[in-house]
């Protein structure tokens, strides 16, 4: 059996559909999974071991030079990979026009089907004329988590039940010997994700402060990533009121991903690196600010605290609690978290 994923953004998005690949690998053993995803976070699904082929998606790109030769010859060159296998099942898990679109240029085999989304979940960008290019549309709760989603879509298209814990089979990243970055500890750290796109979703700078002071008592070291000048400045000003903590340099994707999977802890906001680090089991503590936590909470690991929801902010003592919890929790070498390299 062939499959193509369509699910090319965003970077917690990406992550949050790993576990249907993991079901259908073992309900299908012997299933091809392609995956067309935004070029930026293909080499996060090269992660994924079940994933057999790759397709780079580059829509951002190619909208800055629409009419140029070159990008008219990537984007043949992309047809030609999405007609280079015929299918017998295509999967939009992101239902959109841009999803479906590129579902609809996917070549079929004899009696294959197209397979999306018949609605949206409450608050998320579906868009109804998605539907036109599907032959089975597949309804979902009103409220249904974003892993849970894709898994269930994958399911009754394919006639087998959810069941298990969400799987992400994502493979540690590799580094060569004497080749780690600059940046990376030998030693445990905690990461702070604190950048986030949108204001309402932040943790109060007081807060992160509290929190630092804490791990300072443990002799917790703490990184600082940043992903726009914006953040790079608040990294900075965080750094200077925390005895024990660094600001990193920009990091590429893999490092970051490099940077949640080594860390002995993460607090974080609702950011997609925050929702990579939970997909490692990671110690790892949520915090929703300003976004309803039941779309996307770690709910897979009790390595994962989820703190807060939308428009109720945790407390300081909330992540303090959290914090007490996973350092001092076991792992299963039945040592502390906390201090793990």
């Amino acid at each position: 059996m062939n499959i193509l994923i369509v699910r090319v953004s965003s970077l917690g998005d990406v992550v949050h559909n790993m576990p249907m690949v993991s079901d259908i690998r073992r309900h299908y053993p012997d299933a091809n999974i392609d995956w067309v995803v935004e070029e930026g976070y293909a080499s996060l699904v090269r992660l994924n071991s079940d994933v057999r082929r790759i397709i780079p998606f580059a829509l951002r790109r190619w909208r800055k030079s629409l009419f140029t030769a070159a990008t008219r010859a990537e984007m043949s060159e992309f047809r030609q990979q999405l007609k280079q296998d015929a299918y017998d099942f295509v999967f939009d898990t992101q239902g959109l026009l841009k999803t479906s679109v590129v579902m609809r240029m996917a070549r079929l085999a004899p009696k294959g089907k197209r397979v999306g989304l018949a609605n949206a979940t409450e608050g998320s960008g579906y868009e109804p004329i998605s539907r036109i290019f599907h032959n089975l549309s597949v309804v979902v709760g009103l409220r249904t988590h974003a892993v849970l989603r894709a898994r269930q879509v994958a399911a009754q298209a394919l006639g087998y039940n959810v069941d298990g814990p969400a799987d992400f089979n994502l493979k540690i990243p590799f580094i060569s010997p004497g080749h780690s970055p600059t940046w990376l500890p030998d030693t445990p750290y905690a990461v702070f994700f604190h950048g986030t796109a949108r204001a309402e979703k932040q943790w109060a700078f007081a807060n992160w402060i509290c929190i630092a002071q804490q791990l300072s008592d443990r002799n917790v070291a703490i990184l600082l990533p940043w992903g726009n000048a914006a953040e790079k400045q608040t990294a900075e000003k965080m750094a200077a009121n925390m005895p024990n903590a660094r600001v990193l340099p920009k990091l590429p994707l893999m490092e970051a991903v490099m940077l949640a999977q080594r860390a002995s802890l993460v607090i974080g906001v609702d950011t997609g690196l925050t929702h990579v680090a939970a997909a490692f089991t990671r110690p790892t503590i949520e915090l929703y600010c300003d976004s309803p936590r039941w779309k996307t909470e770690g709910d897979w690991s009790a390595s994962i605290v989820n703190l807060g929801d939308e428009g109720i902010a945790p407390t300081v003592e909330e992540v303090s609690g959290a914090v007490r919890t996973l350092l001092e929790s076991k792992n299963d070498l039945g040592a502390p978290f906390g201090f793990l390299a």
